[in-house]
């Protein structure tokens, strides 16, 4: 397949495949005028972190329930920063982005806030879904690129005796199942990636300080990898690796 058809096609399915509204809930508001402490019960009952606030019938401005502590909602208002509201259209790399700064944003819907999304929802299944999709893209990535480093098999010296008999065994089990497969595609994740990062070339265009750094990165993706193809919880262990991942999104398009 022609690589630039390639990278065209990647691109769209990540910057469109899926959008804020995928995973967003609408944005519960109260009018201004409303007795905050009212407010805060309901909130407390509903699990609700925070509202919006309404004056004139539009939401221009949003309360947290831990400072709704007496007044009206008016008086706890919190104005919308540019940077925490998101177009319906904003990709999930967007998202990402937004909620590094911040542990929730907002969605602008025809020019009004309607919507929220918080860390909370990258749990979601178009989230995981994505994520899932963008490791496989990456593993792409890294074996054409060794293969490019190390034609040849020469790849295999940085390899570990340990970890080759390993990737030899799954080999052969895959051939015993039929499977098309090879070596390189049997090693785990992390041994394709300590073999990328040992080239320093890559790891300066990958903005990686040191080795050390460029190893941690590539646990953590690991550990991100296998949460989620286990259903396990992503946001509690693997925020930072999917913050790193969302921002380095667009260097790996142009790289397949």
């Amino acid at each position: 397949m022609d690589t630039n058809f390639l990278q065209v096609r990647m691109q769209r399915l990540f910057s469109e495949g899926f959008t804020v509204l995928d995973i967003s809930e609408a944005l519960i508001s109260f009018d201004a005028e409303r007795d905050a402490a009212e407010v805060k019960r309901f909130m407390a009952e509903k699990n609700l972190a925070i509202i919006g606030v309404r004056k004139d019938g539009v939401v221009c401005g949003y309360a947290r329930r831990d400072e709704l502590t007496g007044g009206k909602c008016a008086d706890h208002m919190r104005t919308f920063d540019d940077k925490q509201v998101l177009s319906a259209t904003s990709s999930l790399q967007e998202v990402l982005g937004a909620l590094a700064e911040t542990r929730y944003c907002f969605v602008s819907v025809l020019g009004k806030v309607g919507g929220i999304v918080s860390r909370a929802d990258i749990q979601k299944p178009p989230v995981r879904m994505w994520l899932f999709g963008m490791i496989t893209i990456l593993e792409m990535f890294m074996v054409r690129t060794i293969e490019k480093l190390h034609p040849n098999g020469s790849w295999q010296q940085e390899v570990s005796k340990g970890r080759m008999k390993k990737a030899e065994e799954i080999l052969r089990e895959r051939q015993r199942r039929n499977q098309d497969a090879t070596l390189i595609d049997c090693l785990q994740f992390s041994d394709k990636g300590y073999i990328l990062v040992k080239d320093p070339d890559m790891r300066k265009d990958f903005g990686f300080e040191s080795m050390r750094q460029a190893k941690r990165a590539v646990k953590d993706l690991e550990s991100l990898r296998n949460n989620l193809a286990h259903a396990q919880d992503i946001l509690v262990h693997n925020w930072a690796a999917i913050v790193t991942m969302a921002t380095r999104l667009n260097k790996i398009m142009t790289r397949i």
